[in-house]
């Protein structure tokens, strides 16, 4: 059975964050997973991640992780400092994470987020093969820790390396880890894939990461996303990882900024309620194509 998580930031307005009190929400709201801001568990001193984790363990939580490197640690950068910055950065982080149980670390890991390509570059392939480079080196420390690390297909408007599910299979079979997967989202399937199941599928066994979302970013069961065809897919496959909810609604602070949230969604609506509806919207789903 897949574990059912949200991401944090639905609530939150910045990217760090007291994680506590989003553990006993999404613990009271029903969800099985919660999932942070990895960059602030990796700066976080060992007895504050030990209480974390402790803290998820006791509400019956997993936790999952999330990040999109910034300019600073682009390890697909045509700098070499650059790029090691952002390969000593992600082992900081799998470090942190291996050093709690290990766990899925997700995201836009093998970039820099926004990013559009560089102007003048006419190939994207070198920054492809440097990125890859660095993701190979940093899938060691995540094979010696028990870190999967989930490589989020994002949209054009976000990052230009890795668009479609078929862009990242083949990233992932040229990194050639265990321990290195794709991470799909059925925001950015929408506005990228052909066939959002037919994306699913392809990445079969690769699929190490599922995130859920509405066409507007609204949570699932607010919008014209195909779930039928979603969760036929991902059955077809027998995905067994977790699925975690990443709506976005409200305008302001960093994530608002970040995630360019325009105008605010959440206006007259209970953020609470909504987060209770939508994991029912996906328990029902799910249970449908069992």
């Amino acid at each position: 059975m897949n574990r059912l998580g949200i991401y944090y930031a639905y609530w939150a307005r910045n990217w760090s964050a007291d994680f506590h009190p989003y553990i006993d929400k999404v613990a009271d709201l029903g969800f099985d997973q919660l999932e942070v801001h990895a960059g602030a568990v990796a700066a976080m001193n060992s007895a504050e991640r030990r209480e974390l984790k402790q803290h998820a363990e006791s509400r019956g939580l997993t936790l999952s992780y999330c990040i999109g490197l910034t300019h600073s640690y682009d390890v697909a950068s045509a700098d070499a400092a650059t790029r090691a910055t952002g390969i000593a950065f992600l082992e900081q982080i799998i470090g942190a994470i291996g050093e709690i149980g290990g766990g899925s670390v997700g995201g836009i890991l093998y970039g820099a987020w926004p990013a559009s390509m560089p102007e003048g570059m006419p190939d994207k392939r070198p920054a492809l093969e440097r990125s890859i480079a660095s993701i190979r080196q940093v899938a060691h420390a995540a094979e010696d820790s028990g870190v999967i690390l989930n490589l989020e297909v994002v949209n054009r408007f976000e990052q230009y390396l890795l668009n479609t599910s078929a862009e990242a299979i083949e990233y992932v079979r040229a990194v050639g880890s265990p321990n290195v997967r794709l991470m799909l989202d059925t925001f950015h399937l929408n506005i990228e894939e052909d066939h959002i199941g037919a994306a699913i599928i392809a990445a079969g066994e690769l699929l190490g990461h599922f995130h859920t979302g509405e066409n507007n970013r609204m949570p699932p069961g607010h919008g014209h996303m195909p779930w039928d065809e979603i969760a036929a897919a991902l059955r077809h496959i027998n995905y067994q990882g977790a699925i975690v909810m990443e709506p976005f609604m409200q305008t302001g602070g960093e994530v608002g900024r970040d995630i360019r949230v325009y105008r605010d969604l959440s206006i007259g609506r209970d953020l609470d309620a909504e987060a209770r509806a939508a994991l029912q919207f996906t328990r029902d789903l799910l249970a449908r194509h069992q």
